[in-house]
């Protein structure tokens, strides 16, 4: 049993773009859900589903999404920042910028899962799940 379900959804996808994969399959909860939304809004993945299962939580189909040419992943690095066992939040004025803003970081705000640019255009601030690029 895992006690980090961002870290374990993070790792999936890191280990099935390692991997080669093209599909990804990831139990669901409404954060995942969240934050799959977000990624695809972006352009770091192709395409996701969500399929009910019999135990009620659900799957999340991820479609990964590689360069044609180099078949390299869209997502170079994913990086857990907020873990359980030492939070970080940030206020309006503090949001990280990843690369000087080329990636992104995906905030848990009051207004729900945001990147951070839209963070700092609604001017709240929230625990920095990860960043992505």
């Amino acid at each position: 049993m895992f006690t980090d379900p961002i870290s374990d959804y993070l790792t999936r996808i890191r280990n099935a773009q390692m991997a080669g994969l093209k599909v990804v399959d990831i139990p669901s909860s409404k954060i995942k859900q969240a934050i799959t939304n977000i990624l695809h809004e972006k352009g770091y993945i192709r395409n996701y589903r969500f399929e009910e299962t019999k135990n009620n939580q659900g799957n999340i189909k991820i479609a990964l999404k590689y360069n044609i040419n180099t078949n390299m992943p869209a997502i170079k690095k994913l990086i857990r920042i907020s873990k359980p066992g030492l939070r970080k939040y940030a206020d309006a004025k503090n949001l990280p910028r990843v690369i000087n803003g080329l990636g992104i970081a995906i905030i848990s705000t009051s207004k729900g899962v945001v990147t951070d640019k839209e963070a700092r255009s609604l001017n709240i601030g929230g625990e920095v799940l990860c960043h992505i690029y």
